[in-house]
């Protein structure tokens, strides 16, 4: 017997799911993936700067955890959070829009 691969497993959830259910699943991917992207950016300028979590938290008056869960992007950073990245790292934060593809 073969195993059920986490493609499979999703794809058949989605496929099971309504319009609605698969709206608010859309949506939440897309909040995932942008916070994703956006740890994946701090954790680098983070090792650019030569710094450990530990030391950006301290920069930043916050804990290494709270850093470990921004570069997971387990949690989306408001504006402010980021500017205290940015500041902390000597960086400035820009934010940019674009037609969805």
């Amino acid at each position: 017997m073969s195993r059920t691969t986490i493609n499979e497993l999703k794809n058949r959830r989605l496929a099971a799911m309504t319009a609605d259910e698969r709206a608010a699943f859309d949506s939440t991917y897309e909040a995932t993936r942008l916070a994703i992207e956006v740890g994946e950016q701090i954790r680098d300028a983070r090792e650019e700067a030569g710094l450990s979590q530990r030391e950006l938290a301290a920069r930043m008056g916050t804990s290494q955890a709270a850093i470990a869960r921004l570069e997971a992007g387990s949690v989306a950073p408001t504006l402010t959070t980021l500017q205290k990245v940015a500041a902390a790292l000597n960086l400035k934060v820009a934010v940019r829009l674009s037609k969805a593809s």
